[in-house]
């Protein structure tokens, strides 16, 4: 059933819409119903809005996170790297979200059990009990804002390459074109509101169930239909396909020139990835250190699932899927949305677009969560309203998250999606900065809080500048995330090398620093705190310094 959409002439899928539809109000009365679940006596604390509670268990927690890491953009925008350029530029995510595990299961159950012990919410409330610095902490809080923004807006690339291939993108109708954007931002500002972490932690079973069914059929269509060694031999053929200019169109197999990039941009993305706020929004909701380290050795299910998924781009050559979208300008984001509607019937192309949008519903929740308790307690509270209560806290985080989930919705429509594209690989280069402060924190304060700023500082001008002047086809500055290393001919993944800058500066800083006897501020945790498990957590004292914890009251 096709429909022509008003004004533009374009057909609409009218049977996968509805399948898309019906999925779609499916979460929304889940994301409403979410409020009821497991319901506290009151839902007026950043505890229960913001971290559900800190209740969830094994299973919720490993959907949470899944829904949390692997996003629509990631469901979109791997297999197109495939796509377009080959292995470098997409495979990479593969052995990236490999690494990322034993880091969470190394470092994340140290920083839930401090964070548990002390009523912390943020990573920013960490590194303000750790070192007794303001200023370090509000760098943590700016930086995990600014990184999450864009990482929120390109959520929406993933609902505008469905809506593009179910023949709304390319209408002149504006009201065709993004109302459904705004509606299923508008219902999802809604149930978050009103629901917290607890709404995406629900909505998370129905995504990541889709994601399983559309990828296993979709192998199983491929290894049928198009043949494993056909699509290899098709990917091979285009990414050594010279381009106009001679170059190789991308590549196929990584080569010993690329090894530095492939390898620094796997683990210098790995490294960003467990330090965005939404993921450690995620990891602090469980409910014990076993939670954590359960998910960190099953979670890479996900990886099997996302290797899979990467394949698709290969696929899409193999059936020479076109890439042009409904304004009839080539868009390498539409190879998977394009190769679902080419090779299955609407009703099920209609699921596999689902599972693209629903899957930008709950990392866009949870992301918007985490950006509104940063702002929540470590700018609000702590420098405007040191004696705000937890209801103030909760009502204040919650109007934030809605500015920030319509912020990014204005951000993706009033700029090209191609900026999106460029600031979310910048947010990454920002959020790996905050690493050393936090996981340095989690087992010595030698390094002075001053040191540390300043390395801060230097890796976020370093690593802003360096993506500045790289240059791509379709973009004059911030083009690309790798570089040539300085002094250096070796192209390294930018963030890496900032982050070197970084350590070596905090690292100098402080031997100077503490040689000058400069006080390094107080320490608000205490040893144990790094292993508590059973203890209940304390909640935050109000009117107290910097609206953290008193250091007695935490281990009382």
């Amino acid at each position: 059933m096709s429909v022509v959409a008003a004004g533009s002439g374009t057909k609409v899928d009218g049977v996968a819409l509805t399948v898309l539809l019906i999925f779609f109000v499916i979460v929304t009365v889940g994301g409403f119903m979410a409020a009821k679940w497991r319901r506290p006596e009151s839902m007026h604390s950043l505890d229960e809005w913001g971290l559900g509670g800190r209740v969830f268990g094994t299973i919720i927690t490993w959907f949470l996170l899944g829904g949390d890491l692997y996003t629509a953009y990631t469901f979109v925008a791997v297999p197109a790297a495939m796509f377009a350029t080959g292995a470098v530029s997409g495979f990479f995510a593969v052995p990236y979200t490999i690494v990322v595990y034993p880091l969470i299961f190394i470092f994340m159950p140290r920083l839930w059990s401090v964070a548990h012990r002390n009523g912390y919410v943020t990573p920013a409330d960490f590194v303000r009990g750790r070192y007794g610095s303001r200023g370090l902490s509000l760098a943590v809080a700016v930086t995990g804002i600014l990184a999450t923004m864009p990482y929120i807006a390109l959520q929406l690339v993933g609902i505008q390459a469905v809506l593009d291939t179910l023949g709304l993108g390319g209408s002149s109708n504006v009201l065709l074109k993004d109302l459904p954007l705004f509606i299923a931002f508008a219902v999802l500002a809604a149930y978050t509101y009103s629901s917290g972490l607890r709404a995406p932690a629900l909505i998370a079973f129905v995504k990541d169930t889709l994601i399983y069914l559309v990828i296993v059929v979709a192998i199983v269509y491929v290894g049928i239909k198009i043949g494993f060694g056909d699509m290899f031999k098709a990917a091979e053929t285009k990414m050594s396909t010279k381009t106009p200019k001679g170059a190789a169109t991308g590549v196929f197999i990584p080569n010993s020139k690329t090894y530095w990039a492939y390898s620094s941009l796997a683990f210098g993305s790995a490294l960003a990835l467990f330090m965005y706020p939404h993921s450690m929004t995620a990891v602090l909701s469980g409910k014990s250190r076993n939670v954590i380290r359960r998910n960190a050795a099953i979670l890479p299910v996900y990886s099997l699932m996302l290797g899979l998924l990467a394949l698709l781009g290969y696929a899409a050559i193999a059936a020479k899927t076109k890439v042009i979208g409904a304004d009839g300008k080539p868009n390498a984001q539409l190879a998977v949305p394009h190769f679902f509607h080419d090779a299955f019937p609407s009703w099920f192309a209609g699921v596999a677009f689902a599972a693209i949008a629903i899957g930008a519903l709950v990392p866009a929740a949870i992301m918007s969560i985490a950006a509104a308790n940063l702002f929540t307690r470590n700018i609000y509270r702590e420098y405007f309203k040191p004696d705000a209560t937890p209801h103030e806290e909760s009502t204040v985080s919650k109007i934030v998250s809605l500015i920030v989930k319509f912020g990014a919705l204005l951000f993706v429509l009033s700029l090209d999606k191609q900026n999106a594209i460029n600031f979310q690989l910048l947010g990454g280069v920002w959020i790996l900065q905050t690493i050393v402060a936090i996981v340095a924190g989690l087992y010595t304060r030698w390094l002075h809080r001053w040191a540390l700023l300043a390395g801060w500082a230097v890796g976020m001008v370093y690593g802003t500048v360096a993506a500045y002047h790289q240059k791509s086809a379709a973009t004059a500055h911030f083009g690309g995330s790798l570089a040539k290393f300085p002094f250096t001919h070796t192209t390294v993944y930018i963030g890496l090398s900032a982050l070197v800058l970084n350590v070596i500066v905090s690292v100098v800083l402080t031997l100077i620093l503490r040689a000058a006897h400069v006080p390094t501020g107080e320490d608000a945790t205490a040893p144990a705190d790094y292993y508590s498990d059973s203890v209940p957590a304390v909640r935050p004292v109000p009117g107290t310094a910097g609206g953290l914890p008193e250091p007695g009251a935490a281990r009382a």
